[in-house]
């Protein structure tokens, strides 16, 4: 396959200095990540201003199914992505473009299951999940238009993916950005002019990403055409469904499983009081954000590994992982040494509050799991990485951990020991899961030969 640069030009993660690649290439995935945080914020004043509080409580409802089925598409697309990267660093374009073509067809099928659920067996799941009644009728009209609409989500993100996974981070970035700012106009106009609620909501996030995927996709076909497979690629290789299903639902569900633990968590913290949980969700809100450095290096370090695990470049993996457990000391120094000095103000901006029980918590939050964004960092980097070089199995059973030391912490420690066990529920949970990860990472039989030569 020849070497080819992107019109932005695609960072190079095969050759060079390793830091640099990295930073380069995760920069544009960071800034992604930040304006959907705040994109989010954003949306979610439009719907309680527009349209009042029990429309908002309405979508709120629901946003843990939203959230599910977002990530559930998004971690598919991701996993798909991996094995395009290894074809692309062996230079295999053949294979890349059956990667991606097969990857297509196996991405549509699954977003024709959901799509036939939210039709179907929604309002059950609304109910099964308690959604209140006088709501039921408004959280329906959202999530259903969202599941409708979660074939453009797979084809936006899927291609965004692919797009990474040449190296080009850049491009994924100016799409999100158009398609973020498009929602909101369209948010406006659904809900203010033509008077749809919820679902015009609905709607805007449907046709935004489905603009931005048909320009994501046209850039594809009009600039990266080594990406664009012919007739002749869409084949039943047996192999390669197996690779491409065993790494994008590994993914998929390993997000899945974690959203379960999650939502059992919450329910122990909810049973502890309204203020717990008002300083515990503004907590949340700027651990988000203080994570987004973690989460897009790795990225960086998944389409990496996947790269230099096509071309068999073992000892440059072995040096990307030092230098990216190098760079998530650093980060949480420094984040730490931020959150020591504004937890407080940060915590009483989002909330609103002067309450000192809601500022005390939320900030004894991020004092105690500032220090641990370290471990988080290098758990969510050798997960990654564990992916990159082909492993499917051990990332997802890391996230089987979690999910029971969530649901021991929810039954066990939370009815002892209330707000502090919820404090130090990740963090224990982290340190577990990363002991697990690095043992199954260097005992890797790719690494340790790696390290052996």
């Amino acid at each position: 396959m020849k070497e080819k640069k992107s019109v932005f030009g695609a960072v190079d993660l095969l050759h060079g200095p390793i830091l640099p690649a990295l930073v380069t290439f995760m920069i544009p995935i960071f800034i992604s990540y930040l304006f959907q945080q705040l994109y989010n914020a954003v949306d979610t004043a439009l719907v309680g201003n527009l349209l009042g509080t029990s429309s908002l409580a309405a979508v709120g409802a629901c946003a843990s199914v939203f959230e599910f089925m977002v990530g559930f598409m998004m971690s598919l697309g991701n996993g798909f992505s991996i094995v395009v990267a290894r074809a692309f660093g062996s230079q295999d374009e053949k294979r890349m473009k059956k990667a991606i073509a097969i990857s297509i067809v196996i991405g549509l099928l699954t977003t024709l299951v959901f799509t036939v659920f939210s039709i179907a067996g929604m309002e059950w799941l609304l109910v099964l999940i308690d959604t209140p009644a006088e709501i039921l009728g408004e959280a329906m009209a959202y999530i259903q238009v969202i599941g409708i609409g979660v074939i453009v989500m797979f084809l936006y993100n899927y291609a965004s993916g692919i797009l990474r996974s040449i190296g080009n981070s850049f491009m994924p970035l100016v799409f999100l950005v158009f398609s973020s700012l498009l929602n909101i106009v369209l948010d406006y106009a659904f809900m203010k002019w033509f008077g749809l609620g919820v679902a015009g909501a609905a709607l805007a996030t449907v046709v935004s990403q489905g603009a931005s995927a048909v320009g994501c996709i046209g850039y594809i076909l009009m600039k990266e055409k080594q990406l664009v497979p012919s007739a002749k690629d869409f084949v039943l290789d047996k192999e390669l469904i197996q690779d491409l299903a065993g790494q994008g639902y590994s993914m998929a569900f390993m997000g899945s499983i974690v959203s379960v633990g999650s939502i059992i968590l919450q329910s122990g913290i909810n049973g502890l009081g309204t203020e717990i949980i008002a300083g515990h969700v503004a907590a949340r809100k700027v651990y988000a954000i203080m994570n987004l450095p973690f989460m897009a290096m790795s990225m960086a370090v998944s389409t990496f590994v996947s790269q230099n695990k096509g071309c068999n470049q073992g000892k440059r993996i072995l040096s990307a992982m030092k230098t990216a457990y190098i760079f998530d000391v650093v980060a949480a120094v420094g984040i730490s040494a931020l959150l020591w000095f504004t937890a407080p103000s940060l915590i009483h901006l989002i909330s609103g509050s002067d309450s000192a029980v809601i500022i005390g918590n939320g900030s004894r939050f991020l004092y105690i799991v500032g220090p641990f964004y370290a471990v988080l960092g290098v758990l969510i980097q050798t997960r990654f990485a564990l992916q990159g070089i082909g492993s499917k199995i051990l990332p997802l059973f890391s996230s089987v951990i979690e999910c029971v030391g969530k649901i021991l912490f929810t039954f066990f420690l939370i009815p002892l020991f209330g707000y502090e066990a919820v404090i130090w529920c990740e963090p224990v949970i982290w340190c577990v899961m990363t002991v697990e990860l690095l043992i199954s990472f260097y005992t890797n039989s790719y690494i340790r030969e790696t390290m052996k030569a």
